[in-house]
């Protein structure tokens, strides 16, 4: 388990910001050397602690499409091994551990109602998810 110090907590708050960013523009944000915010992303990845980079597009840039929370319910010890098949779908765009009857909430875009359906079944034919409930989005207020 990585332990994270501020120097940590700083380089992912400024990842998370902008996973993009050079070294060089992260190191000169963070006043480190490039070597130093290398060998802090290098061993943040390796040890789990960061799990990849990613983009976060506008919500409002696409096809309106359909937006839903799933509330999961996962089997036994499974959560771990759930949790990484459901990063890989590209229509999860959040996910979370949260305590009561669901162990995990997604939410969840799809261009269509037939993609969202096949997303649905994707998501209920991973190995260790026991029961589910989703919510489609109507809009935001």
């Amino acid at each position: 388990m990585h332990i994270y110090d501020d120097l940590d907590r700083k380089l992912i708050g400024i990842l998370r910001g902008d996973a993009r960013a050079p070294v060089s523009k992260l190191a000169t944000l963070m006043g480190v050397s490039r070597a130093t915010v290398q060998a802090r992303m290098d061993r943040l990845v390796d040890s789990g602690a960061v799990l990849g980079f990613t983009i976060r597009a506008r919500e409002d840039s696409g096809p309106e499409g359909v937006r839903a929370i799933m509330m999961i319910e996962v089997s036994g010890q499974s959560t771990t091994q759930v949790i990484r098949s459901l990063r890989g779908l590209p229509a999860l765009h959040q996910l979370h551990s949260t305590n009561g009857n669901w162990d995990l909430v997604a939410q969840i875009s799809a261009e269509s109602l037939a993609d969202f359906d096949r997303v649905l079944r994707e998501v209920r034919s991973i190995s260790g998810i026991t029961n589910s409930e989703t919510s489609i989005l109507l809009s935001s207020v």
